[in-house]
């Protein structure tokens, strides 16, 4: 046992790895999980993709991202439509169970969530029987409202429920991420809420630091560098029912100028003390 029994590595963390680096670093740290990004994939090769992962012993707790499914256009949303298809194709490939979904912002020009959000339930209903086919479990990704104009219009924990139970809780899933969720107050009544019918499909890890960089995308801090209660989370999720990966999933360019193996050891050191 040492400690890291449930953790996984996403791949954005260390982004300045390839994905045969990748692979050999978290063998070497004794890390057998990884969650990984659709374009650095791609790029390698997603059969390739999937040998490399069986041959070094690692699982794909998740794969990013699907999603994008607000267009209004029709030949807009056919293509968001057949790239979550081919998603799901990938996913199934790499053996990944959970195919993480940022459902995407307004349209240019629309300023109303409320129909954006009933175009993702449509667009689900059409993707969800695809992805269960195929033993895929699509997860919606609230993501902090502060990108609810360009990436995501699903915000809170609540919204992305209200969405995923109009579908069987083995179908479709939701996504716990700390850094999008921690300043919640009714995050604890809905993390049971989720746990409760089984919806919880991914819990990932990042800090919340302040002040934010211009270009809030890549704000995400190091564990214990911010003011989320990472292990208050995880005591959460664990209580609500969640067994699964811990996924630490950090978007920061000073990591990325970093030494991978010096980031991924104090990745796991604080993983240790403040999560497990």
């Amino acid at each position: 046992m040492n400690g890291l029994e449930r953790f996984s590595l996403n791949q954005e963390t260390l982004r300045q790895w390839s994905l045969p680096d990748l692979a050999e670093g978290c063998a070497s740290a004794g890390v057998r999980r990884v969650g990984l990004w659709r374009a650095p994939v791609q790029a390698y090769g997603v059969e390739r993709a999937a040998r490399l992962m069986r041959e070094t012993g690692l699982t794909v707790s998740s794969l990013c991202r699907g999603g994008f499914l607000t267009a209004t256009d029709p030949a807009d949303r056919a293509a968001a439509l057949a790239d979550n298809r081919a998603a799901v194709d990938e996913a199934a490939a790499l053996g990944a169970g959970t195919l993480v979904l940022v459902c995407g912002g307004l349209p240019e020009g629309s300023r109303d969530l409320c129909a954006a959000r009933e175009r993702i339930a449509d667009a689900l209903a059409e993707l969800v029987p695809y992805a269960a086919e195929r033993g895929v479990r699509p997860a919606i990704e609230p993501l902090h409202p502060m990108f609810a104009s360009d990436r995501c219009v699903v915000s809170t924990l609540a919204q992305a429920l209200d969405l995923a139970e109009r579908f069987p809780a083995d179908r479709m899933g939701v996504v716990v991420d700390t850094y999008h969720l921690w300043w919640d107050d009714t995050v604890p009544q809905l993390i049971e809420r989720a746990g409760a019918s089984g919806r919880i499909a991914a819990f990932q890890l990042a800090d919340w630091i302040t002040p934010l960089p211009e270009g809030v995308l890549l704000g995400r801090g190091q564990l214990g560098d911010g003011c989320v209660d990472l292990r208050g989370f995880r005591e959460r999720v664990d209580a609500a029912g969640y067994t699964g990966p811990v996924e630490v999933e950090i978007f920061n360019p000073a990591l990325w100028a970093r030494d991978g193996a010096e980031v991924l050891a104090e990745t796991t050191e604080r993983y240790r003390r403040l999560v497990a």
